[in-house]
Formats: C-alpha cells, structure tokens, sequence
C-alpha cells in the first residue's frame, strides 16, 4: 500500500469554518486526507469547540481532493448503527472513493448526554461490534432487519448507496478488540504508543483477520499522532499542557463525563507525563524521526495533528520539511 500522511482536524478546537480552511491550506502543502473525530464536547474548555463532524466532513468533500473519515464515531449509544450508516453511505455516494467509516466503542464524554446506564468496557465493546454488523447489513443495499442483544431494526434498506460501501475501520488500543476488528472490519485505527504495544496489536489484528480468511498485509492500518510543535521548545511544551492536556492523562478516560472534570485533572499534569505519549519539539527532525518509526511499523495512512492554535505555520514547515523525508 502507498503511504498517506493526513491532517487531523481537530473539532474539539477549532470552529468547523477554520477547520476547513486549515484542511484545505494541509492539502495545498503535502497533506493528504482528512481525519475529525465525532465529539459532543470538547475535551477540556479550553479548546472551545465542538462541531457536528457530518456537516465538516460534507465541507471537506467539497474542499479537498483526498481520503475524509470519521476517525471516530461511536454508532451505538446517542446515535443508532442506521444512522451512521445513512450518513456514511450518503457521504461515501457523493464523493466515491474517499470516504471511509471510523468506529469506536464511545467515551462518557460525548455519549452520557443521552442520560440511563453507561456500561463497562465489555460491554461497550459487545455493542460495538453489534453495531457494525448492523451497518454491514445496510451497506449491502438489500432489504434487511436486525434483532440483537442491544439494537433492533425493522426491514428497512438504504435507498442511497455509493456503488462501493465505506470501508469500516475500528479505533481500539486493547489486544481483545484488535482481534474482533480483525475478524469482522475492513482495517484498524490506533494513537501513538510504545512501538512494542501496537506490534502486540498488529499480531492480535492479523490472527483474527486470518482466522476469518482474510489477509492483514492488505488491511489499512490508521494511526493518529499527536504532537506539539512550534517555533521554541518552550512555546511547544505550553501548547502542550494548555490547549492538549489530555494527552498526558496516564489513566482511562473514557468514563469521564464533563469537560470541567477534565480540567480539574489537567492541573495535575507535567510535562514528563508527555513522555513516550507525543514529541514536544521545536525540532522538525525530531518529529520527522518519530513519525518514521511507524511507517516503519507498517502503517499506511498516519493522520497528524498539532495540539497547537499554531496550525498554518506548523503545516508550512511540516510541508517542507518533514513529509518529503518520510518513505517505506
């Protein structure tokens, strides 16, 4: 597979407006292909925003030239698997080829608006993987109905297609989901982690790919990478605790229900919390260096994302001098 180095838009901080722009100004330097994640709420104040991802991604469509993915949205709690994949296949109809369906098993932060029970792990992983087979359904055209454990469908079909489904991708970090996503999507997302853990992951992914017929060499493999670059060391390492804190959150968030929680604990991070999690350099090479070590790995599309307000002059000097570096 070809590499793709992406733009992450982040949603969470910035109004959808300049989100496009900022898209758009990436592919005119480099970049290629946008990822926005589905939010409800940001996750700390500070960062500001929060846009409904399937209007930015209609946007993107109409702006860029490249891949537009959800990267993630979780179809099973204030959403309905349906839905997303009404969404996604109308997407995927209106600018063929370019879209694919990011999948996660959801965060308290976004789906607790809903109110009632907000399950354990496991079982937001179970619904997980419910949902996509609901939506697997639904991409095949056909008429279909569902009655599972936690979501039910009357017949129904999606009366407009793309004449090729979305790929459905799975965001996980846990060796379980990585050989679920294997066995029943199309291709697996993660964040940046200790090179040794996502090799762990790759193995659980293809076991569960070829226990299924499938060949995991041929499956995308998506990473998002946080990093914090700007002009001084010491403006990098302040974008980093202000506007990304949550990046040197050593703990599962996903039970967290409130932005001001969030930043409650964002007083309790230090810089070394950072370490091994995302690069803090006003170093190009150093941030070269690191993306590097994953496509090593054996990613192919790799979505970065600035935790920065810096974001044209980090895509200008990211353009010159980081991308052209990167190869297989």
């Amino acid at each position: 597979m070809s590499l793709t180095i992406g733009y992450a838009a982040m949603l969470e901080q910035f109004h959808p407006t300049e989100v496009v722009e900022y898209s758009e100004y990436a592919e005119q330097n480099g970049f290629s292909g946008v990822m926005a994640a589905d939010h409800f709420q940001p996750w700390v104040p500070q960062q500001g925003q929060s846009a409904f991802v399937w209007n930015v991604l209609t946007a993107l469509g109409e702006r860029t030239t490249g891949d537009i993915g959800p990267g993630v949205i979780a179809p099973h709690f204030r959403w309905h698997p349906a839905l997303v994949a009404q969404a996604s296949a109308t997407l995927a109809a209106m600018y063929p080829g370019r879209h694919w369906l990011g999948i996660g098993a959801g965060e308290a932060l976004n789906e607790h608006l809903i109110s009632g029970y907000w399950p354990e792990a496991a079982e937001r992983s179970h619904r997980m993987f419910e949902a996509i087979e609901l939506i697997k359904k639904l991409f095949t055209g056909k008429d279909v109905k569902h009655k599972g454990e936690y979501f039910q469908m009357e017949t129904v079909r999606l009366w407009t297609m793309p004449e090729v489904p979305p790929e459905i991708l799975v965001a996980t970090a846990g060796p379980f989901n990585a050989k679920r996503t294997g066995k029943f999507a199309d291709g697996i997302i993660t964040v940046g982690a200790p090179l040794e853990k996502i090799d762990m992951l790759f193995g659980k992914f293809a076991e569960g790919a070829r226990s299924v017929g499938k060949d995991p060499d041929t499956m995308p493999k998506v990473l998002q990478l946080h990093m914090s670059w700007a002009a001084t060391d010491e403006e990098a390492q302040q974008n980093a605790l202000v506007e990304w804190p949550n990046g040197g959150m050593r703990f599962p968030k996903a039970d967290i229900r409130s932005p001001h929680d969030f930043a409650e604990m964002a007083k309790l991070v230090r810089l070394e919390d950072f370490d091994g999690r995302m690069v803090i350099s006003a170093d190009p090479d150093d941030h070269r260096a690191y993306i590097q070590k994953f496509v090593n790995l054996g990613f192919d599309r790799i979505y970065l994302h600035n935790v920065g307000r810096n974001q044209k002059e980090w895509i200008d000097v990211f353009g010159k001098e980081v991308l052209p570096k990167l190869s297989r």
